[in-house]
C-alpha cells in the first residue's frame, strides 16, 4: 500500500502533462541531426516520422503548411538538420519534435556530386553555344513543364496569352521538388517529344534553395533536356546557383515571366511590322509597275510608227521595180526602137533628098523613095530580129519561164518569199507559186541543207 503524507495528493494525467510541459519550456527551440526514417503521411497531408541516430530515436511531427513553406518534402535515409520544439503529445502519451525547418545534412556530398557531373557534361560539349537549339521565332504551341499549382502556371499562362491572346498552350504536370522530382520532369519531357505538337518548351518553377532545386542538376533530367528534339527554355527562379538544367537548356529565363516573353512575340508587334511591309511592298510595287507601264507606252508609239514607214518603203521599192520592168517590157523596148527608126528614116529621108537634088542627072527621082523604103526595111527587119533575140533572152529570165522549169516561190503568211530554212519554223502555213497555180502547205521539219 502507498501512504501519502498529510496534505500530499497525487497529480491527474493533465496535471502531470502540463507539468512535463512547462519543464521543457527550455526546449522550445532546438536544433537535432539525425537520420529521417519511419515516414508517413496523414489524411490532411501531415507528416509523422522517426529521427534516430546510432543510439537514440525520437518521433517528429511535420505540419503540412509547414512543408509547403520550406519547400522540402522529407524523405527516408536522408540525413537531416532539424529545427523545432520538443513537445509532449497529452493525449497520445509521447514526447516528439515538431519540426518547423528542416534542411539535408549532406550539402558537401551534394555539392561534390554537382561538380564531378557538370565536368562530365562539359567534356562531352553539352554547354556549347553551337549545340543549343535556336528558339523559333513564332510556335504555334507551347508546352510547360511545371507543378500544375501555384503562381508559376499562373504567371506562365497570363504572359503568353496577353502578347498572343490565341496561342495554343500544352501542360505537362510535373513534381518541381522532392525525390520524386527528377523522374517526373524527365518522364513529362519525353511524353512532350513523343507527342510531337510543341514547337518549344518551357522548364518552370518558382525558385528555391540550392536543396529545393538539386533535382535539375540531377543527371536524368539533364540528359532529358539534351536528347530532347524540341527546343527547351528554362524558367527556375532568382537564386544566382545556375542549376545544370539551365546550362545545357537552349535558352535561359529568370522568371516565368521573361520566359513568356522570349518564347512569344507580341502580336500586336507582328501586326504593326507586317502592315509595315505591306505599305512598302505597295510603294515598290507601284513604282515598279510604273516603270514598265512608261517602257510599254513607249514601245507601243514605236510600233504604232513602224508600219506607216514600213509601207511607204515598199510601196516605193515596189514602185521602183514596176518602172525597172515596165522599161525592160518587150513592147517599151520595141516601140522605142519603131520611133528611133521612124525618126531616122525622116532624117535619112531627108538627107538622100539633099543629095538626090544635087544629082538628078545620075539617078532618077522616082527611084529614091523606092531604094529607101528598102534600106529602111531592111534596117527595121534587121532591128526588129535583134529585138526578137533580145525578147526570147529576157523571157526565158523571167520568172514564170523559171517556175515553168518545174521550180517554186515559197511565201511566209506575211507574204515575205522565203530564201532560207532559218526564216520559217515547224508548224507554219506557206503559199507556194509554181509555174501554174498556187499551193498551201505546212513546214514539218527546218533543216541546214548544207
Amino acid at each position: 500500500m502507498i501512504h501519502l503524507d498529510e496534505g500530499e495528493r497525487p497529480w491527474t494525467v493533465t496535471e502531470l502533462a502540463e507539468q512535463i510541459q512547462r519543464e521543457l519550456q527550455p526546449l522550445r527551440s532546438v536544433f537535432v541531426k539525425g537520420e529521417l526514417s519511419g515516414l508517413r503521411l496523414s489524411a490532411k497531408g501531415h507528416y509523422y516520422f522517426t529521427i534516430k541516430d546510432a543510439d537514440s530515436a525520437m518521433s517528429a511531427f511535420l505540419f503540412q503548411n509547414v512543408g509547403r513553406r520550406i519547400g522540402l518534402v522529407p524523405e527516408n535515409g536522408h540525413e537531416y538538420i532539424f529545427r523545432g520544439k520538443v513537445d509532449y503529445w497529452a493525449q497520445g502519451g509521447q514526447l516528439r519534435l515538431v519540426v518547423d525547418h528542416m534542411q539535408f545534412d549532406d550539402l558537401g556530398r551534394m555539392r561534390a556530386e554537382l561538380e564531378a557531373l557538370k565536368t562530365k557534361l562539359e567534356l562531352e560539349g553539352a554547354f556549347s553555344p553551337q549545340r543549343k537549339r535556336p528558339i523559333p521565332f513564332l510556335p504555334r504551341v507551347v508546352a510547360l513543364i511545371t507543378s500544375p499549382t501555384g503562381a508559376v502556371i499562373h504567371d506562365l499562362q497570363q504572359t503568353i496569352f496577353e502578347r498572343f491572346e490565341n496561342m495554343t498552350v500544352l501542360v505537362y504536370p510535373v513534381l518541381v521538388q522532392g525525390p520524386a522530382s527528377p523522374q517526373s520532369v524527365s518522364g513529362a519531357l519525353r511524353r512532350c517529344n513523343q507527342d510531337a505538337i510543341a514547337d518549344v518548351v518551357v522548364v518552370a518553377r518558382g525558385g528555391g534553395s540550392f536543396e529545393e532545386l538539386y533535382g535539375f542538376n540531377s543527371e536524368i533530367v539533364v540528359r532529358s533536356i539534351l536528347n530532347s528534339q524540341i527546343p527547351v527554355v528554362t524558367a527556375l527562379g532568382h537564386t544566382s546557383d545556375r542549376t545544370l538544367a539551365d546550362m545545357v537548356a537552349d535558352a535561359e529565363c529568370r522568371t516565368p515571366t521573361e520566359a513568356g516573353n522570349r518564347v512569344v512575340p507580341k502580336k500586336a508587334d507582328l501586326l504593326l511590322a507586317l502592315d509595315e511591309r505591306r505599305r512598302r511592298l505597295d510603294r515598290e510595287a507601284q513604282s515598279r509597275l510604273a516603270v514598265q507601264v512608261a517602257k510599254l507606252e513607249e514601245r507601243r508609239r514605236r510600233l504604232e510608227m513602224v508600219p506607216p514607214a514600213l509601207l511607204r518603203a515598199r510601196q516605193n521599192r515596189l514602185l521602183s521595180i514596176r518602172q525597172g520592168l515596165a522599161r525592160l517590157s518587150p513592147d517599151q523596148q520595141l516601140q522605142r526602137r519603131q520611133e528611133g527608126v521612124s525618126e531616122r528614116k525622116l532624117r535619112l529621108a531627108g538627107l538622100a533628098q539633099r543629095c538626090w537634088a544635087g544629082r538628078t542627072g545620075e539617078i532618077n527621082a522616082r527611084q529614091v523613095p523606092l531604094r529607101l523604103d528598102r534600106w529602111a526595111n531592111a534596117r527595121l527587119d534587121g532591128g526588129r530580129r535583134s529585138l526578137e533575140q533580145r525578147e526570147a533572152r529576157l523571157q526565158a529570165l523571167s520568172p514564170s519561164m523559171v517556175l515553168r522549169r518545174g521550180y517554186s516561190i515559197n511565201f511566209d503568211e506575211d507574204g515575205r518569199a522565203l530564201r532560207s530554212w532559218t526564216q520559217t519554223t515547224r508548224g507554219a502555213r506557206l503559199r507556194v507559186r509554181l509555174g501554174e497555180g498556187e499551193l498551201t502547205t505546212q513546214v514539218e521539219e527546218t533543216r541546214d541543207g548544207g
